[in-house]
């Protein structure tokens, strides 16, 4: 069983908005805290369009979707925090950006006891907890995108956090939000960055060295291996700018040169072609994902998210069908 009622989520970007809506729908109790009130819009519509997507195929009832509406606020007042029993922090995938709401969920969050939880997907969760004075209260819920559809969540505890803390937030993943977990230690991208990011980086390498072009590559592997993504279209619904950061938190830490991001990584980055978000990448997409300012697309989309090519046309974050 779970005491989790009141749930409360930092940033409602892709994965945030994602996390907000899957425990919305599970009957909890959920505010989002966004920094703008553009964000805040915009992430509370990405929520609503996924619901209505949900309802449109059968997954809920009008009903259902109405209920689990009315049970999410998303406003730009931290202090909307303090009653929450669980929150998730779902930024960027900067260290400093997840220190700062650490910070600021240490101050804000009243119930000693609340867990707080961090959406990484590289960034050692020993890091964050040992920068407040609750770190036994620290633990890492990784989810994957689009997280209403993606069954995996790994749970990462750190050096520091406390028994009754993995207790509860496994059980508030597994029982609550029906998600399978793998339970992984604290080490820079876990189970499933540590062998998915390697992979994407192998393929940017064929690209940049004319081994084959990028839909070659990708033809190679959702022909040759029935992956349903490409590696380089999974980059791009990734976000190039989040698979840079994953791979330079992931070399920091092993420094292994297959975690090492490739120069032509880096230069599409500094480019401005960040994948599907920006409409171009190593394909180029129909229209400009839209969405919320913070997003971490750090939660990435394994490759079981359904069999989209590049170019289907479908945005940022959806949901396949």
């Amino acid at each position: 069983m779970t005491d989790v009622e009141r749930v409360g989520v930092v940033g409602c970007g892709l994965m945030g908005s994602g996390i907000a809506e899957v425990c919305a729908r599970a009957g909890r109790d959920v505010v989002v805290v966004e920094t703008t009130r553009t964000a805040a819009a915009a992430g509370l519509e990405r929520i609503i369009r996924s619901l209505g997507r949900a309802a449109a195929s059968g997954r809920l009832t009008a009903a259902e979707r109405d209920a689990a509406v009315g049970r999410i606020a998303v406003t730009t007042d931290p202090a909307r925090l303090a009653d929450r029993d669980l929150v998730v922090e779902a930024v960027a995938e900067d260290e400093r950006a997840k220190l700062e709401v650490f910070d600021l969920l240490d101050r804000v969050v009243e119930r000693r006891d609340a867990v707080l939880a961090t959406n990484t997907s590289s960034i050692p969760v020993i890091r964050l907890a040992a920068s407040i004075s609750r770190p036994e209260q620290v633990v890492g819920l990784h989810f994957f995108n689009p997280v209403p559809v993606l069954p995996l969540v790994e749970l990462v505890p750190s050096l520091l956090t406390g028994e009754e803390t993995v207790r509860r937030a496994h059980a508030f993943a597994s029982e609550v939000l029906g998600k399978e977990v793998v339970r992984a230690q604290d080490r820079a991208g876990f189970v499933v960055n540590a062998l998915l990011v390697p992979y994407l980086l192998a393929a940017v390498r064929m690209a940049e060295c004319g081994t084959a072009s990028a839909e070659d590559i990708d033809r190679g592997m959702t022909l040759g291996c029935a992956h349903p993504l490409g590696p380089l279209a999974l980059a791009d619904l990734i976000g190039l700018d989040t698979v840079q950061a994953i791979a330079r938190s992931m070399y920091a830490e092993y420094r292994e040169p297959l975690y090492a991001p490739p120069p032509l990584l880096a230069r599409m980055v500094d480019a401005g072609r960040l994948g599907r978000k920006t409409g171009r990448g190593f394909h180029t997409y129909g229209s400009r994902g839209g969405g919320a300012m913070r997003e971490d697309g750090g939660g990435v989309a394994a490759a079981a998210a359904g069999p989209t090519r590049p170019g289907s046309g479908r945005r940022d974050g959806e949901q396949p069908t």
